[in-house]
């Protein structure tokens, strides 16, 4: 058999291709060489890849020689020939989807031979496929080392060499910030469902104004006009919809509409005219609209009236399950599929790796449901006729890199079990797992891990998918903080009725204290053996699974600790309930300090902006209450605990002067507990 030879003088040829993602694609091909080629003489010969427009399927390639020393390239479109460049760049060149988000060692070489059979690409099942780029705050506030768009565009590349076609370029201003980025790349464009069509938030237009669209129609259509006119040029899935300023229902800030039917009404009626408006500038073009939260359920009842050939877009509830999501207390658990009867419909899905809700999401750590309850969710799904979108929440990439991997298979038809998979990405993202004895159980080993973090999770509830990320040991703790001190915990915690059915703050917290304490020690055993294998695994083992199960142990061990100094609160000691307190704190904030430490080199700062969860926040939140304690217990003269910690037995109670110094901080005397103990602990 022939081969071409691929090396760092080969060139490509264009001809017919002057789109600027094209162009894109191809000085990131050329990119891709010079990452894993080495130079060679000069007189070397480097053949030619030829570009060329031929009759295919949308997104469609074919790979076929013209001669020895030229390959052609095949594609009726920009995504069939950007396709055909990232296949050659991961099968001949080795890069992988996500060498950036998990920093690829790339084994350099002279040259790949590529064989001169024809190569044709296959329809991915899913028709479109991308991700939503939503709560980034970590990647808005960083730079990885370049600029502030750098990022971005590694993120929509790594869309991309997943076989992505379609992306919502951000949250809110990110969005209308990074959609030309997104679409000179290549990428289909959609909208967040709380942003039909792209455009501007009634409330930041028009801050003056009610958000009422009884009362001012034309200011909304104004806003959705000139959404139109901006992305026009653009490929872009319209989102058409109406929930309200912020991702909140309408009719929470506009109570005209009490009833579902004059809810579905006004939906019904926008959803139609956003249709009229956007065929008035665009021609032939694509509709989604969401049937999330509230508008599914309004849906399922029949008061919503969806326009023809519109992609309607099912949700899963943000734990990888298709039923409605929770809404503070409320918890329906409608299912979010569409029904057998319903033939000719187009219908997507909106899913979640990554999700924030205040309560017991996961923002900053995996998915804590396994990929074995996924795929089974996305092949229901998919077997009643969710095929023709697939949105993935991926929040800020980095932490979900592991889940998105997995479900860029899914949508692009690989035939690879969960295990299977696991195993695959691990040889290639950890090369110290190919090949040997040493390397297979090595990479066992790191499977395993992987495998036991979700069977570590915390279950919160009764339903298979509910399973607690990271918000749940901070959010709770900040609720039960809160409740604590805004009335001596003396009433529930009514914001958790979602969780526990205890309806005192003393049975609340206990419930709370003995969920977590149970769960503590498979995590404290997963971070062990986690921590045995960073010599192994690398700096990418520790940045990433290491971290994770640290971050949950951390906070868990911080969690039961603040059940301890509520018991002792509640029993009267005050002082044991301060210093406990203070252990709880230093567990969230070793948690914060282990993201810290994983920002190295161009990751400096990825961690800066965690603000969603905010680890950090818990632990200075923990030691207000600290402070509130110290108040009952050793107020107003506040030189009692400190006797009591720094003198001597035998001064404690020799009062002649209350104190000898300056009255210590919270911080001092808590760190002065540590050092020398705390009187009956």
């Amino acid at each position: 058999m022939e081969y071409f030879t691929l090396n760092r003088d080969t060139k490509l040829i264009n001809s017919d291709f002057p789109e600027k993602p094209v162009e894109r694609a191809v000085r990131r091909f050329y990119r891709d060489m010079d990452m894993a080629l080495l130079p060679g003489p000069r007189e070397r010969a480097g053949g030619r890849i030829r570009l060329c427009r031929a009759c295919l399927p949308p997104e469609q390639y074919r790979i076929c020689p013209a001669s020895g020393d030229e390959l052609v390239i095949e594609a009726s479109d920009e995504l069939g020939v950007i396709y055909a460049l990232i296949y050659i760049s991961r099968a001949y060149l080795g890069i992988l989807p996500f060498w950036f988000w998990n920093d690829q060692k790339i084994e350099r070489k002279e040259s790949a031979l590529i064989s001169q059979a024809v190569c044709e690409s296959k329809e991915p099942p899913v028709r479109y496929r991308g991700w939503f780029i939503n709560d980034e705050v970590l990647i808005s506030a960083w730079d990885a080392g370049i600029d502030q768009d750098y990022p971005w565009e590694m993120v929509f590349e790594a869309l991309l060499r997943c076989g992505g076609n379609l992306v919502i370029p951000g949250t809110d201003r990110n969005a209308k910030t990074y959609e030309k980025l997104a679409s000179e790349m290549g990428l289909w464009i959609t909208q967040h469902h709380a942003e039909p069509l792209g455009a501007e938030m009634f409330a930041r237009a028009y801050p003056d104004r009610t958000p009422s669209y009884q009362e001012a129609p034309e200011l909304f259509r104004g806003l959705w006009e000139e959404g139109i006119l901006r992305q026009k040029n653009y490929k872009v899935i319209w989102n058409i919809g109406f929930r309200g300023q912020g991702d909140i229902p309408f009719w929470e800030q506009d109570p005209a509409y009490d009833t579902p039917q004059k809810r579905g009404e006004l939906i019904s009626r926008i959803l139609k005219e956003q249709c009229a408006l956007v065929r008035r500038h665009v021609e032939n073009p694509v509709f989604c609209t969401n049937l999330y939260g509230e508008t599914m359920e309004l849906y399922q009842q029949g008061m919503i009236k969806l326009p023809e050939d519109v992609i309607m877009v099912w949700a899963d509830n943000g734990y990888g399950k298709m039923v409605s999501r929770r809404q503070g207390n409320h918890n329906p658990r409608i299912p979010a599929l569409p029904a057998a009867w319903q033939p000719g419909q187009r219908h997507g899905v909106y899913y979640h790796v990554s999700f924030y809700d205040l309560q017991a999401a996961n923002h900053i750590t995996m998915i804590p449901n396994s990929m074995e309850f996924v795929e089974r969710e996305l092949k229901s799904a998919y077997g009643r006729g969710i095929r023709c979108m697939w949105l993935i929440n991926a929040s800020n990439i980095k932490p979900h890199v592991y889940p998105l991997d997995f479900l860029a298979g899914l949508w692009n038809g690989e035939n690879l079990t969960p295990q299977e998979h696991l195993r695959h990405y691990l040889a290639e993202y950890f090369p110290q797992c190919a090949g040997g004895a040493k390397g297979r159980d090595l990479l066992t080993a790191m499977a395993s891990c992987f495998q036991d973090y979700h069977r570590a999770a915390v279950p919160f509830g009764v339903e298979e998918d509910e399973h607690a990320g990271e918000q749940f040991y901070n959010y709770v703790t900040r609720e039960l903080s809160c409740c604590w001190i805004r009335d001596g915990g003396k009433a529930a915690c009514r914001t958790l009725f979602w969780c526990t059915e205890e309806e005192s703050l003393g049975r609340q917290v206990r419930w709370y204290r003995t969920l977590c304490e149970g769960c503590l020690p498979a995590f404290t055993r997963l971070w062990e053996r986690c921590a045995d294998l960073s010599g192994s695994g690398g700096r990418l083992w520790e940045d990433s699974i290491l971290l994770q199960v640290k971050i949950h142990r951390c906070c868990l061990e911080g969690a039961v600790l603040f059940g301890e100094a509520f018991d002792k609160y509640e029993a009267g000691e005050l002082m044991g309930a301060f210093f406990t307190l203070g252990r709880a704190a230093d567990c969230y904030q070793e948690a914060a300090e282990a993201m810290e430490a994983c920002s190295h080199g161009k990751w400096r700062g990825f961690y800066h902006n965690e603000c969603l969860t905010d680890v950090k926040e818990t632990a200075y939140l923990l030691r207000r209450v600290m402070s509130y304690v110290r108040i009952l217990g050793d107020g107003p003269y506040f030189y009692g605990w400190q006797r009591e910690v720094i003198y001597p037995p035998e001064d404690r109670r020799v009062v002649l002067l209350t104190n000898f110094e300056n009255h210590m901080t919270d911080e001092a005397l808590y760190q002065a507990m540590k050092k020398n103990g705390v009187p009956g602990i």
